[in-house]
């Protein structure tokens, strides 16, 4: 299994930055995904999953700001954050919620201004 992220970035306080996990090696229809994110300092935490039925769930953090979803034709899952805030600096990863495989390199994220 391996899990390709892309589309971090800096962005200011506000803005919104969409990230990409190409999976490959699993079929995203039959397991649940999940995106994790570690802050400096701080341990890798589950943000945000999605189960193959659709039915999302998030941390209290990000609740409201944060959308998973995935395109299973590309079998590849986003994660849409908006109203993006310093606290959500960290380095965000995908992978699996149960049975996880190796972590990828994950994509940075920086909220400044």
């Amino acid at each position: 299994v391996q899990f390709v992220e892309s589309g971090g970035g800096l962005v200011q306080p506000g803005g919104s930055l969409r990230l990409s996990c190409a999976v490959s090696g699993i079929n995203l229809r039959m397991r649940s995904m999940g995106w994790y994110r570690q802050a400096p300092g701080k341990q890798r935490e589950l943000v945000g999953s999605i189960m193959p039925v659709g039915i999302v769930n998030y941390v209290d953090s990000v609740k409201g700001r944060f959308i998973v979803s995935t395109d299973n034709l590309k079998n590849t899952m986003y994660l849409q954050m908006n109203s993006l805030k310093p606290e959500d600096t960290a380095v965000y990863y995908c992978n699996m919620v149960s049975d996880r495989g190796d972590w990828g390199q994950g994509t940075q994220v920086i909220v400044s201004s």
